[in-house]
């Protein structure tokens, strides 16, 4: 891996240049910053860029477009916003409650807690203002006065793949799975009515690349439909839930579906805050539930009741009874139903969830108690290997759990315990101390046992799964200049038991530091430093058994950030990545990218374009970064290997109610001639997309 003159000149000149420019952000490229931050957040601990995190952080541009009135809000509905930590929401209710209504959000600095930093990250999703809203909403009221929105977006690599390729009908008579059934296109369709944050409704559609559309095995139409209902506030019943939805509660151990942030630079994250039940709008196949579920609520108490059953993927190798029974070894994640072999194993099994959550609920005290049960239909007899064989799950599974939320001044205090009846216990404690609004502190301990069953769990731990795990992570915020902010955590974990790719009990850390200097409106910039070391498998060419090794990841990043003016933004990012497995050679890996952006109030066109550098040893050494896309798409690429990145993602509204996204990237590669593998292969050096998405607002 080599940094050439070239590309080091390129660095200095960028940032040489950068350091005159700058100005205010306005508030909607202030919104796209703390969603971007956010998703950089999950990469932090995920790894991944396949996820969809529509669900996540559809919250944020709802709230951008409704702002919460701060003079009517609520505890949950703040929390939902999950930029500020419970103490601060208990010190701005409290202020609210003992001095009478905000005039301004200027009255904000008079709030224990909130300096700056703080009011610059919710102003974009907050109002002040003193017309509250009518207890009583009518029918017709909510139908005038909805807001009606329709995506249509459409998706295509350019470069013609291996399973899009022409072949003759004697080969397809040799493999029927030698090509996809389906057309290139990747095509989406999102209808949602959405009236204050008390209704939404709508449908999501898609259809994956490869899969057939309206003919064929999918004359349906779309592979992939949801829908839901969903209200929320209506007297006594606080949500409900109707379809397609998603359930939460406690700090995700005994039940939680869907994705959740980790251990990040914002300490509040390695809290969990339970948002219970709610609508389902992404298309992540393997990611939710469908049926339905209430939450009542009576003075303190509420009570939420859930139950779901649909068809799931699932990877069948026999039947027995006379063929009524499946033997299934795995459940399917991917979604992708483009060949006869993946069809066959499309909606084989049919899997069942039900359960409920009681919970206590005051300002500063929560106390809950959730019971979930999995049941599988068929018989579930998943591939066993020696690190699962104590928490490997079975065709009938159930926990139950204990959670509870405690603000005594300045402390959080947080935690979970959860037992799964056929097998081990769990458990999760942690606290936030806000000592100053220049200083918090946080620390987080767990305990997973081995034989802990986590069939829908998602509490913060090092491992994706909340089995054989114990751990101890603590957490600092600083700030020691007004225009200084440091933070910074250490996670010791321990595996007593063996894991995935791990042939041995093992241990390990992790640990980031980050500083950001904000010296005006006009520049911000980040350094920050990431490792993290663990026991891994490895086995040298002479050696006949694996041995655990010590495996250690880092990487190093600078990034700045400028307004030239009100119209244009520039972006600018330096990052370095080591991998070493044991004694074997280190790998190294560099990006740097320049992001320039544009947009005017006076201008119905605005646009982002990047152009990024990469060289990476392997795929051990790649680095992810977040990508500008058009609404609710999110472009997360793995750069590695040896070329260049460029994307264009541009904005036009056509007219009061319609807007049109247009985005083009590529990747150019210098070390091969081949991308990707089997049916995805591209026989060339480059890769293209195109996407294309329309909205109707109305």
């Amino acid at each position: 891996m080599r940094l050439n003159l070239h590309h080091s000149l390129l660095i200095i000149g960028l940032f040489v240049c950068l350091l005159s420019m700058g100005q205010s952000l306005d508030i909607e490229k202030e919104k796209n910053l703390i969603v971007e931050s956010r998703i950089e957040f999950l990469l932090d601990n995920n790894e991944s860029g396949e996820a969809d995190y529509t669900t996540l952080f559809e919250q944020l541009e709802f709230y951008y477009r409704k702002p919460i009135n701060l003079n009517k809000t609520s505890y949950e509905e703040l929390q939902t916003l999950g930029l500020i930590n419970d103490i601060l929401i208990n010190n701005l209710l409290t202020h609210i409650k003992q001095n009478g209504n905000l005039f301004t959000a200027e009255e904000l600095q008079t709030v224990e807690g909130f300096d700056a930093e703080t009011i610059r990250l919710i102003l974009p999703f907050v109002t002040v203002n003193s017309n509250l809203d009518s207890p009583n909403v009518s029918f017709r009221e909510i139908i005038n006065d909805g807001d009606n929105q329709l995506f249509m977006r459409y998706t295509r690599i350019l470069e013609e793949q291996e399973g899009f390729s022409d072949i003759s009908y004697q080969e397809l008579e040799d493999n029927m799975n030698a090509r996809y059934l389906g057309s290139r296109d990747r095509i989406y369709t999102r209808y949602k009515f959405t009236y204050s944050n008390n209704v939404s409704a709508g449908f999501t559609a898609e259809k994956d690349p490869g899969e057939e559309f309206f003919k064929g095995t999918q004359k349906e139409g779309f592979d992939f439909y949801s829908g839901h209902l969903y209200l929320q506030n209506f007297g006594e019943v606080k949500e409900l839930a109707l379809g397609d939805f998603q359930a939460q509660f406690g700090q995700g151990l005994t039940f939680w579906s869907g994705l959740a942030f980790g251990k990040t630079a914002d300490l509040q994250t390695i809290k969990r805050s339970a948002r219970g039940l709610r609508p389902y709008t992404s298309v992540q196949e393997d990611r939710f539930m469908r049926g339905g579920g209430i939450t009542l609520r009576k003075g303190n108490f509420e009570l939420t009741a859930f139950y779901s059953r649909n068809k799931v993927d699932a990877n069948v190798t026999d039947t027995i009874d006379d063929q009524e029974t499946l033997v299934f070894s795995s459940l399917g994640e991917s979604g992708f139903h483009r060949t006869p072999n993946e069809l066959k194993n499309k909606n084989r099994i049919t899997r069942t969830y039900f359960g409920g959550h009681l919970t206590y609920k005051k300002r500063n005290l929560n106390i809950g108690i959730t019971a979930a049960r999995s049941e599988l239909e068929g018989d579930f007899r998943p591939t066993s290997r020696i690190y699962n064989q104590f928490s490997q799950l079975g065709n009938e599974n159930t926990n139950v759990g204990i959670d509870y939320n405690y603000i005594y001044k300045n402390f959080n205090f947080f935690g979970e315990v959860s037992q799964s009846i056929d097998g081990g216990m769990a458990m999760t404690n942690g606290v936030l101390v806000y000592l100053d609004p220049k200083l918090s502190l946080a620390v987080q301990q767990r305990k997973f046992d081995r034989d802990f069953k986590a069939f829908e769990s998602n509490a913060i731990g090092e491992s994706t799964a909340n089995s054989n795990e114990e751990g101890i992570f603590m957490g600092i915020n600083a700030k020691p200049f007004k225009t200084i902010n440091i933070s910074a955590y250490f996670d010791r974990f321990i595996f007593p038991w063996l894991r995935f790719q791990a042939d041995g009990p093992s241990t390990g850390f992790s640990y980031l530091a980050q500083v950001t200097f904000s010296p005006n409106k006009k520049l911000s910039m980040y350094g920050r430093i990431r490792t993290r070391e663990r026991g891994a498998s490895f086995r040298a060419e002479n050696e006949n058994l694996d041995r655990v090794v010590n495996e250690k990841q880092q990487a190093y990043r600078y990034n700045i950030s400028y307004k030239i003016n009100k119209s244009w933004d520039i972006d600018s990012r330096v990052e370095f990545s080591r991998y070493q497995q044991g004694d074997q050679p280190k790998e190294f890996g560099y990006l740097v990218y320049q992001d320039v952006s544009y947009k005017s109030l006076s201008s119905p066109f605005s646009f982002s374009l990047r152009y990024a550098l990469f060289d990476t040893d392997s795929y051990d050494s790649r680095i992810y970064a977040y990508e500008n896309s058009v609404l609710y798409a999110f472009a997360i690429p793995a750069y590695n290997g040896r070329g260049t990145r460029f994307y264009l993602s541009t904005k036009y509204h056509i007219s009061r109610g319609i807007d049109l996204w247009v985005r083009y990237a590529q990747t150019y590669y210098t070390d091969r001639n081949v991308i990707g593998s089997s049916k995805d292969q591209i026989n060339g050096n480059t890769k293209s997309e195109v996407i294309a998405q329309l909205r109707f607002k109305f």
